[in-house]
């Protein structure tokens, strides 16, 4: 006996989805893909972390919206997927304004001169 009995026919899988809409979103994710790599090749400054985070954001909401059927699922999974986006959010927040609290190059040089200590019994 399988263990499916109550199933009908061709109803086993929860949210079939159309082809062309799979093959649009890799395609969206490959060219999400490409862009990021691109964007390697150019500075930004303090924006490049940014851009790369918004990018990957993306990439991961398209992957749990269609790849995980996150799209069609009960609306509490869909609110545990997003609060973990948030927290994400939140400690690379902290983190970047603690990095820049104790960065080395913010602390100020009053004099360029080199301190040397005299020698004892000098």
């Amino acid at each position: 006996m399988s263990a499916h009995e109550s199933s009908r026919e061709g109803y086993d899988f929860a949210h079939p989805l159309p082809l062309p809409l799979l093959f649009g979103v890799f395609v969206a994710l490959t060219v999400l893909t490409v862009i990021t790599v691109a964007q390697a090749s150019f500075d930004f400054g303090s924006y490049d972390i940014l851009i790369v985070m918004v990018i990957a954001t993306i990439k991961a909401l398209l992957v749990g919206a269609f790849f995980m059927h996150l799209a069609f699922d009960k609306p509490f999974n869909i609110l545990c997927f997003v609060a973990s986006f948030v927290f994400v959010a939140l400690f690379i927040s902290f983190t970047l304004f603690d990095n820049h609290a104790t960065n080395m190059d913010d602390i100020p040089v009053l004099d360029d001169a080199v301190v040397v200590a005299a020698p004892e019994g000098a």
